[in-house]
């Protein structure tokens, strides 16, 4: 949600055009009722409010209601005559006008018509019974016996009305709810059914052109299909843009967020996390969330309104066959819910095995020489195929269960519409029922099944994403242990890069002994301060304290009298040069691999870097010379020339403090010699630290301390530690002995 914010008027917009798009969608079934029903079955006739009535029928009709109705029928119509107006041009719409005089309706709304037609329903429907039977005698009997008229002797249609006409009001009452009862017993539906036949009669009668109401009733209701339908694909369209700018916009902000949080972490947070599992989570676990914000600004809120909205529309087309999509739908829910369970457990395997495949390919890639030196290729190979079939063995399962499941929801779908079709061609038969209420039935059903198996998406798509967001969530919650002080410091001007280490003591998160205890040194500025010791002895340790890659746990490191725990870590950084342990060149070229110090150094202060550093020749000796490209990680270089790159890039920041992690371990001793004389000559007043294995490389330091199982043994020069320090001496003997003999 926090991530939503900045998108919150694309998610309303989209929702609101979701909101269109599911209503434009659930009208269609109506309109197709319609077309059915009023267009083909009723003519195109759609109430049973006549438009036109000759002055005869109405008056018949009027014998059937009281004074006040017939008042209130009377306000809404207007006679014509001879002696209308516009007689000329009602003669060539009302042929009958001729002969008699016609009742034209008035422009009125639709809620005027509605009143109308609970006014004239009953009477229409007891006249056009009664005139169907005096038309038809043999079909007379069943309808006027039961009213106590003989149906072997009627009288023409005139006397036989003018004789109802003279009936007394309770009379009337009585026949009319006894035809209009026979009517609704077997439903309201057939009564305005009959009524809109009556009015379809009156059409023939006065010789309105009935072919043209119904062809224009159903091109206007297929036109309106098609425009909604139109209107449904760009609601559409919209909503996928706006959904994909939402997702691809959050999954844009999280991986940044993601690479930021990353960036800020100390050595400490980095030995929690393994190489591989940081990209999978910045790469596929954002990926996965960012497929499934866009599957729910797509269809979460869709899915209820499509749901609920045809639930709504399809009982007000029948009442009587909700129990089928009751049905469907728990069985529905029940299958989701056996499919959850079973699935969500493997989805977090699967983000492992990913993260397992991910290590074991990047292991391969970067080691690849050394598989090949000893031929252990067919055994990386099967490492690699434990791994990927391990993953591939979890992702068969998991779309096993997703294709199992969709034939049983296609057997739900058509099940569904078998069962609607067979209830409801019964209620049909009944009369109960009609053809196009049926088919807008079934289609509000499909279209509630279908929210459903959105939703059943979204189950699908979210266990998975789920555990992408708490993988992704995993790294952000975490707080670095070395943070910025809320008031922090600046150093004194001018900078001088006075270090000194005062009872230090540093221990691993965990760990139950200290890597470094009570160290205590100053490293004046211009001079070189080394570290020398048995692998493993904390002197790396030492030197990744002072830019904070580490946090002391005791003690405190000062640069210039001041606790670097005062000042930002970018401002301490800003004045140290590192080259480290393990040298590492970005993909690019070898300029701007030394511009990565400082983008605006000037061509001359690249070279002069190349010069000190000792790479001058092997960069010359390149075709594009500066530019040539580099490799990624530079694989594409020996390791000598990669450390003497790192250390040019240092020496183009030009930095007080110069740190150097056994950064001329892969040179030879000429070349060693040669750089060590060029960094005394331009480093000037600069604070040199440098770890090494070699006492070549440190004879001439103005202090070389020796480290052994994290404790300083011996601290002097080259000279007095020969004298002072045995294991110095033997460090150097050692050393010697292996030079003389090579």
């Amino acid at each position: 949600m926090k991530y939503a914010k900045p998108y919150l008027l694309l998610i309303i917009a989209s929702v609101g055009l979701l909101f269109a798009q599911a209503n434009l969608e659930l009208a269609l079934p109506d309109y197709l009722s319609n077309i059915v029903d009023t267009g083909i079955q009723q003519g195109g006739i759609e109430n049973a409010v006549p438009i036109a009535i000759r002055q005869s029928e109405l008056e018949r009709i009027f014998i059937f209601m009281d004074p006040e109705n017939q008042t209130n029928v009377l306000e809404d119509y207007t006679l014509a005559d001879e002696n209308s107006t516009d007689y000329d041009e009602l003669v060539e719409i009302y042929p009958a006008l001729v002969n008699e005089s016609i009742y034209v309706l008035n422009d009125i709304k639709n809620m005027e018509i509605e009143e109308l037609e609970d006014l004239l329903i009953k009477p229409l429907v007891v006249v056009f019974t009664f005139e169907q039977a005096l038309a038809n005698p043999e079909n007379a009997t069943e309808i006027l016996e039961p009213l106590g008229f003989n149906a072997s002797s009627l009288p023409p249609p005139e006397v036989f009305f003018a004789f109802l006409s003279s009936l007394p009001p309770e009379n009337l009452t009585f026949i009319i709810e006894a035809i209009t009862y026979s009517f609704e017993s077997i439903g309201e539906t057939m009564l305005n059914q009959l009524a809109v036949v009556a009015v379809g009669m009156e059409y023939e009668i006065i010789g309105l052109n009935t072919d043209k109401i119904q062809n224009m009733f159903i091109l206007n209701s297929g036109g309106l299909m098609l425009l909604m339908t139109l209107l449904a694909v760009i609601c559409t369209i919209s909503v996928s843009y706006l959904a994909s700018k939402t997702s691809a916009g959050m999954g844009r902000d999280i991986r940044s967020k993601l690479f930021r949080k990353v960036e800020s972490f100390s050595s400490v947070e980095f030995d929690s996390f393994s190489t591989a599992s940081l990209i999978t989570r910045s790469t596929n676990d954002i990926t996965q969330v960012q497929g499934a914000i866009y599957m729910i600004v797509r269809m979460v809120a869709y899915a209820p309104i499509l749901g609920i909205g045809g639930i709504i529309r399809a009982l007000s087309k029948s009442r009587d066959m909700w129990w089928l999509i009751g049905v469907a739908v728990v069985t529905l829910i029940v299958l989701i819910g056996i499919v959850f369970a079973f699935t969500l457990p493997k989805f977090k395997i699967m983000q492992k095995l990913t993260d397992r495949l991910n290590l074991v390919a990047r292991e391969n890639l970067m080691g690849m020489l050394v598989i090949r030196a000893f031929n252990k290729e067919k055994h990386e190979e099967k490492r690699f195929d434990k791994a990927n079939i391990d993953l591939t063995a979890v992702s068969l399962f998991v779309i096993r269960v997703f294709v199992v499941m969709m034939p049983f929801m296609m057997l739900i779908m058509n099940g569904l519409s078998v069962g609607i079709i067979w209830v409801g061609a019964h209620r049909v038969a009944d009369l109960s029922m009609q053809v196009g209420d049926m088919m807008a039935f079934l289609q509000y059903a499909m279209q509630i099944v279908f929210a459903f198996l959105m939703l059943t998406m979204m189950f699908i798509i979210l266990p998975r994403a789920v555990v992408a967001g708490n993988r992704i969530q995993e790294v952000l919650a975490i707080e670095p242990v070395i943070k910025d002080p809320s008031e922090p410091k600046k150093f004194d001007k001018p900078f001088r890069g006075k270090i000194e280490f005062r009872n230090v003591v540093f221990n691993y998160p965990g760990a139950k002994k200290s890597v470094l205890q009570d160290i205590s040194f100053t490293a004046e500025p211009g001079q070189t301060t080394a570290f020398i010791g048995a692998t493993g002895s904390g002197k790396s340790t030492i030197i990744n304290l002072v830019p904070r890659f580490y946090e002391v746990s005791e003690g405190a490191i000062l640069v210039d009298d001041l606790d670097i725990r005062e000042v930002t870590q970018h401002d301490l950084r800003e004045v140290i040069g590192f080259v480290p342990q393990k040298s590492s060149l970005f993909s690019g070229t070898i300029e701007s691999n030394l511009r990565f110090a400082d983008e605006d150094a000037s061509d001359e202060a690249l070279q002069s870097s190349l010069e000190i550093a000792q790479a001058t020749e092997f960069v010359s000796s390149k075709e594009e010379g500066i530019e040539s490209e580099i490799a990624q990680g530079g694989m594409n270089v020996s390791g000598g020339q990669k450390q003497r790159l790192s250390i040019a890039r240092a020496m183009v920041k030009k930095p007080p403090i110069y740190i150097f992690d056994d950064s001329f371990s892969q040179l030879d001793f000429k070349t060693d010699a040669a750089l060590r004389r060029a960094l005394k000559k331009h480093t000037g007043d600069t604070t040199l630290l440098i770890v090494t294995q070699r006492v070549s490389t440190i004879k001439n330091a103005e202090q070389i301390i020796v480290i052994d199982d994290g404790k300083i043994v011996c601290k002097g020069t080259h000279d007095e530690l020969l004298e002072t320090c045995v294991i110095y001496r033997e460090i150097a003997t050692s050393q010697l002995e292996l030079e003389e003999k090579s």
